[in-house]
């Protein structure tokens, strides 16, 4: 039986229910993947029409199975179109192994929208002239962020859905039904397999999301849909609320692109917390009527947080409501900011949109210190020893220089930190030390001159009991400023670090201090060097010879 014939036999066959228009769907997607270039412009219209009435009545699970079974032996570019332009889902699992050739690519891009252009922006296997095409269309065609364990998501969420086979009244089961049959069977059991391969609990990194008109999400894949159905990204979230930020909301009112906003998601241990979120509106392509936001949620990187602070630390209720009227505006800047950067509301000229770039970066400083903020504000004023918590300092400072070593070649500083004895177990949560060691040494880069270098050294302390010594000698700029300067936010050296205008170095001395004695220790600052002092938790204390040298 040839394409032709078998297109016709099945389009004679009107779907009178959901089995049928899965089988019918299946049948018209594969001849079309495998023969689509052999057919007819006639047979291709309507098989395309067909395929085109009966999507609302196939579930997005079936939709979503057929497309990952035909993207990798798919070489006909008005199929992949027509997956491309399905929800987010179905889209990913075609264009995430589609191959075409270049011509077909070019073709198909100024058809698909900015979701699916996203999803080939994150591929490594295009062909060049595919990917200078993409650049080409501009940032705000490719500007939703995927996250590598997307694909797992995708297959987690997956079910295998079985069509039964559709029986052809002349020749019995036809060719089509059986291949379908055949590659249900192998999805169904690769499914099984991933399922045995794959851990109880898996991490919850990315989702993706899409909101009605109202901006009120109703349809999400990822994470547990009774954590994030129903929140909104039209309104800000007040008072550490579940919900989405001012950035979102401002891009909302604009009908703008959302660029990493805020959202604060509550529900079991794998999906709240805090994360980053970008979207774009979508419209009725037969009326132009707004219809919603599509868009994916990641957790915030490293680099997005305040150094040390992981993403779940909270405060009280009353830090976190004056933590939030100093986001609200902040966001809102940097919402626009970015809004005139990427052009959403017209061509911009470059001095305008370096001066949004430049807005961009001083909110993320300024969103780093009212972190910083919360963090100093909320440290307890007496001394609190966990029991049975111990990191390990000298751990901790390799794992800070490693950290800071972009900042420290950006400022041309290096940094020399010996161990003199050990073990350098200190009675501190680690993240609470990475936090106020980060913030020292960043402190003084801020204020050392380039090409200088920043020395000291780990060492043990026995008077006055067993403490942890981190001692840093001062940097030129300070060598011989008084202790009371050093702790005045007011306070600013000759020859500063731009950044340091924004964080005074008293300010983040100050924090440093309040951090270590809510641990049980303290900041010194001598004549020739500041020394962090922490509680050690070595289990066996014992100073070498070595211990009582001192060079402040």
């Amino acid at each position: 039986m040839t394409a032709d014939t078998m297109i016709a036999t099945i389009l004679r066959q009107s779907p009178v229910d959901r089995r049928s228009s899965v089988a019918a769907w299946r049948q018209l997607s594969d001849i079309l993947a495998q023969r689509g270039n052999q057919l007819a412009d006639e047979d291709i219209r309507r098989s395309l029409h067909a395929l085109a009435v009966l999507r609302p009545h196939v579930p997005e699970g079936v939709r979503r199975d057929c497309a990952r079974s035909i993207a990798r032996h798919s070489r006909f570019a008005p199929i992949v179109a027509l997956y491309a332009s399905d929800v987010p889902s179905v889209s990913l699992a075609m264009l995430r192994d589609a191959q075409l050739a270049e011509e077909d690519w070019l073709a198909l891009l100024p058809a698909t929208g900015p979701m699916a252009r996203s999803f080939l922006a994150a591929r490594a296997d295009l062909p060049d002239g595919v990917r200078r095409a993409l650049v080409a269309l501009g940032a705000a065609s490719v500007a939703l962020p995927q996250p590598e364990t997307v694909a797992e998501i995708e297959e987690e969420a997956a079910q295998p859905v079985l069509a039964t086979p559709v029986r052809d009244p002349d020749a019995g089961t036809s060719q089509i039904s059986e291949l379908v049959r055949r590659i249900d069977k192998f999805q169904s059991a690769r499914g099984q397999q991933v399922a045995e391969a794959r851990p109880a609990v898996m991490p919850r990194e990315s989702f993706l999301f899409e909101t009605g008109p109202d901006g009120i999400i109703h349809w999400v894949e990822g994470v547990a849909r009774g954590a994030v159905i129903g929140l909104s990204i039209a309104e800000v979230a007040l008072g550490g609320e579940p919900g989405a930020d001012g950035v979102a909301a401002g891009a909302f009112r604009q009908r703008a692109e959302m660029i990493n906003a805020r959202m604060i998601v509550e529900g079991a241990d794998s999906d709240s917390g805090e994360w980053r979120f970008s979207a774009l509106p979508w419209f009725d392509r037969a009326t132009g009527q707004f219809r919603g936001y599509r868009g994916s949620a990641r957790r915030p990187q490293r680099n997005e947080m305040p150094y040390g602070l992981a993403a779940g630390d909270g405060a009280g209720d009353s830090i976190r409501q004056l933590i939030h009227e100093l986001r609200s505006p902040l966001n809102a800047i940097s919402g626009f900011a970015q809004i005139i950067s990427g052009q959403m509301f017209g061509p911009v000229s470059q001095a305008y949109r370096a001066m949004a770039d430049t807005i961009v970066a001083d909110a993320a400083a300024i969103q780093a210190i009212i972190d910083d903020l919360q963090v100093a504000t909320t440290a307890a004023p007496e001394p609190s020893l966990p029991v049975g918590v111990a990191s390990d300092i000298a751990a901790v400072t390799a794992q800070v220089e490693r950290d800071l070593a972009p900042l420290l070649a950006e400022h041309g500083v290096g940094i020399s930190l010996a161990r003199v004895g050990g073990p350098f177990h200190a009675a501190v949560d680690e993240i609470a030390a990475r936090r106020m060691i980060g913030r020292l040494v960043t402190a003084l880069v801020d204020v050392a001159e380039s090409h200088a270098s920043l020395v000291g050294q780990l060492l043990i302390e026995p008077a006055d009991g067993p403490m942890l010594q981190l001692r840093i000698v001062r940097p030129a700029a300070i060598r011989f400023t008084p202790a009371r300067d050093l702790l005045d936010p007011s306070y600013s050296p000759e020859g500063e670090a731009p950044g340091a205008a924004i964080l005074s170095l008293g300010f983040s001395l100050r924090l440093v201090d309040s951090l270590a004695r809510a641990a049980g220790g303290h900041l010194d600052i001598g004549h020739n060097a500041l020394t962090l002092y922490l509680p050690s938790a070595n289990p066996a204390f014992a100073a070498g010879p070595e211990a009582g040298s001192r060079s402040d």
